[in-house]
């Protein structure tokens, strides 16, 4: 994969970019060139601005921004900051979510699967519905979802993480047709299980759902039937997302991408 003319010029506004996935989606699009809003509701935004300094030095400008995706106010406030500090927006990267709770359908609460939309879908709802004209007046721009294989493939007791990770496959079409006139194009990236402290927590609440060890959940439930035996890393996805907002992802849009060592085929 390659990402021409590498990413100078561009501003890229990405949540969830405390920790894990979302830092790993900073650190590449940030090492390709663009500049970069961090946002998420935690401080480490702050430890991710000075790992990017860190990597890439003074060839980008970073914005660490405390932002909510849930609350609307505090999306349109850290947009508008990332807008007037860069004098504009280039991609939305919605990748801030929860894992949300690991019961049977009987046991989730209404309000846990609520909050769970809020974050995973809401959220990204709520960043597009912002960043839509800013994001229109650019060239080019650029929506990337990062959704998972679980909105495809579900998990067992995990209804309210598939049904908001299927709701963000189904936000990223309806979007790349109403912005295509504007020549935007937006995405959806779809990692399989990804090493981190996410997936290690779903893991233990599996295992503990069947009284099972953490390595046979980790096994039967989350390897043992991928073709490359093993999870992904956070720079595979974050790579992938690189592409999707370069020069070289003009022409894809509507399009659901795996990440996900072979975990599903559509």
């Amino acid at each position: 994969m390659t990402v021409p003319g590498k990413l100078s010029d561009l501003t890229a506004f990405v949540t969830g970019a405390s920790q894990g996935l979302g830092r790993a989606i900073a650190l590449t699009v940030a090492e390709y060139g663009a500049d970069v809003a961090l946002a998420a509701r935690s401080d480490g935004i702050y430890e991710t601005a000075a790992l990017v300094d860190e990597k890439v030095g003074g060839d980008v400008e970073t914005l660490p921004v405390e932002c909510d995706v849930a609350d609307e106010a505090s999306v349109e406030a850290a947009i508008e900051e990332t807008v007037g500090t860069f004098g504009g927006l280039d991609c939305l990267v919605n990748n801030a979510g929860t894992a949300g709770p690991t019961a049977p359908v009987e046991e989730v609460t209404v309000e846990a699967f609520e909050e769970t939309l809020r974050v995973n879908l809401t959220g990204a709802f709520l960043c597009a519905k912002h960043a839509a004209p800013h994001l229109r007046a650019s060239a080019p721009g650029r929506i990337v979802n990062v959704s998972s294989v679980g909105g495809k493939r579900p998990y067992p007791n995990r209804t309210p993480s598939a049904s908001s990770k299927m709701g963000l496959i189904g936000l990223g079409r309806a979007l790349a047709f109403e912005f295509a006139e504007d020549d935007v194009t937006a995405n959806t990236v779809c990692p399989g299980p990804v090493r981190g402290p996410r997936i290690e927590s779903v893991i233990e609440a599996q295992a503990e759902r069947r009284d099972w060890s953490v390595e046979r959940a980790r096994e039967e439930l989350f390897t043992d039937d991928l073709p490359l035996g093993e999870m992904v890393d956070p720079e595979d996805v974050a790579e992938q997302v690189a592409y999707l907002v370069s020069e070289a992802g003009a022409h894809v849009t509507a399009q659901d991408h795996n990440v996900d060592s072979g975990m599903t085929w559509y």
